[in-house]
């Protein structure tokens, strides 16, 4: 029995440089999916995905997550502050409403 020894640090070298070739370049994988029944669509689905890294994403114009809310911690802030003052406004309204109920 003839065995081979595995290089397994030239392997997971291999796998780096393409891992950074894909993030650097960028990969987009689309497809569609159409469902129909005698010669009528009744769903589509389209998939579209990109794997790159966050520099070229900003380069082709993807910078979805800097707005988005639930990625972006400046949102957040905003979110936060609005939050705490429609909390006092509602503390505000509650107290007018109690003192009306005294009189």
């Amino acid at each position: 029995m003839n065995q081979q020894p595995m290089n397994t640090s030239s392997n997971s070298s291999n796998l780096v440089e393409v891992l950074e070739k894909i993030l650097d370049k960028g990969v987009v994988i689309a497809g569609d999916i159409k469902i129909g029944l005698a010669d009528v669509e009744l769903l589509t689905i389209k998939i579209r995905l990109i794997i790159a890294s966050v520099d070229k994403a900003k380069e082709i114009g993807m910078d979805w997550w800097e707005t988005d809310s639930y990625f972006s911690s400046k949102h957040t802030e905003k979110l936060e502050h609005k939050n705490d003052e429609l909390l006092e406004r509602i503390d505000k309204l509650e107290r007018n409403l109690a003192a009306k109920s005294e009189q």
